[in-house]
């Protein structure tokens, strides 16, 4: 079943079935977040299959409740107290994040329950993304002291009006009928026939565009946001979150939320300023700058980002906020600075400086050589 708990102890299970190839994401006590070990895996298995002529289909999937619930936050967390612990990983996603956007072969992400931050980035940039009713998704990076990243300060950037703004600084959740409103997938199959419809395509056996499409539309249903959903309150959104600064934002989200019929923004204007105030600068700034960036643009700023957030270059709100939510789990974290007006523009500005040429996140944006630029012919593995 597209669902089932596989049973080897691998995080990342990779099948070979004739022309399709299929992945399954293998941490399910974990809701399958992403480990070093998993990235290399991944990396490794669409390598070779991008280069098989025999490959043609490839599927992805979730083993357990989750399809993945992100960023391994405990890794992060561990590696605190040595110097770039976590850059390989770091450097290894967004390099892959990369390859899979611009795959060469037909992917089909089967995506049931959780899907979140960089676990989302395994299902919207695939050619079909095939969601439930079960499909829980969110990008809530900002509210821990981190950033939008793994492409979303790019995905986001091109969503409709200022909605990408909004689903990065909430960290507001999408249910599997919003994500195809939205965009972010693009079929909605009931969970019951998720299992069936993966049979289906192993059996198709083919790569074919038009084929794999008709072959989800066999199982997949039209449908609608519901008349609550915040993809029905759109021009609000793009009201408040057009505005230049976090601080208008939210003053702007607060006078919305005297007006009649907007109770919907308490829960989430509490949500928003509870959130790190670093987090919540450096995440506005990114998502601007990804309207006007390339997919490769895009990922080499984020690289920067997440090395400097977590090196401590201006702030250690990062590790406050995992210890907060996963660790100590006392949801009371202590900012530094605490409020917005104190974060430094001086500051914010020293996350998004380049690196040096050769320590800068390399996409090789020549096809002939697009799997290039892999960690281990970096500088990187010399310096650690």
């Amino acid at each position: 079943m597209a669902h089932e708990v596989a049973t080897s102890d691998e995080p990342v299970l990779g099948e070979e079935i004739d022309h399709v190839r299929l992945i399954t994401l293998n941490r399910p006590r974990q809701l399958n977040v992403i480990s070093s070990n998993m990235v290399s895996l991944l990396a490794e298995n669409l390598e070779k299959w991008e280069k098989d002529d025999k490959a043609e289909l490839v599927i992805i999937k979730g083993s357990g409740r989750a399809f993945s619930a992100g960023g391994d936050l405990k890794m992060f967390y561990d590696g605190r107290k040595s110097k770039d612990s976590c850059l390989e990983v770091v450097y290894r996603m967004y390099w892959l994040c990369h390859h899979i956007h611009t795959y060469k072969k037909t992917q089909v992400a089967l995506v049931h329950g959780i899907s979140m931050g960089g676990g989302a980035s395994l299902m919207v940039p695939m050619k079909f993304s095939v969601v439930t009713e079960k499909t829980v998704f969110s990008t809530p990076e900002a509210s821990i002291g981190f950033h939008t990243d793994c492409g979303f300060s790019y995905m986001h950037s091109h969503l409709p009006g200022h909605l990408g703004e909004f689903l990065a600084l909430t960290g507001a959740r999408l249910n599997g009928k919003e994500l195809v409103a939205a965009g972010l997938a693009t079929h909605f199959v009931p969970l019951e026939k998720l299992s069936d419809l993966e049979k289906r395509l192993i059996s198709l056996n083919s790569g074919d565009a038009n084929a794999v499409k008709a072959a989800i539309e066999e199982f997949s249903v039209k449908v609608q946001p519901d008349e609550e959903s915040v993809l029905n309150k759109q021009s609000i959104i793009d009201e408040c979150f057009s505005k230049d600064t976090v601080a208008e934002i939210i003053n702007s989200f607060e006078a919305e939320a005297k007006k009649e019929g907007n109770g919907w923004i308490g829960p989430v204007l509490k949500g928003l300023k509870r959130s790190s105030p670093t987090g919540l600068r450096i995440t506005l700034r990114s998502i601007r700058e990804g309207r006007k960036q390339t997919l490769a643009e895009a990922l080499k700023k984020e690289f920067r980002l997440t090395i400097n957030i977590l090196r401590s270059t201006i702030s250690e709100d990062v590790y406050e906020g995992i210890r907060a939510l996963t660790i100590d789990k006392d949801n009371a974290p202590k900012w530094n600075p605490p409020t917005l007006d104190k974060v430094d523009d001086e500051k914010i500005d020293l996350v998004f400086e380049p690196f040096a040429e050769d320590l800068e996140l390399k996409i090789q944006e020549n096809e002939e050589f697009r799997w290039d630029g892999k960690y281990e012919n970096s500088p990187y593995p010399s310096l650690n």
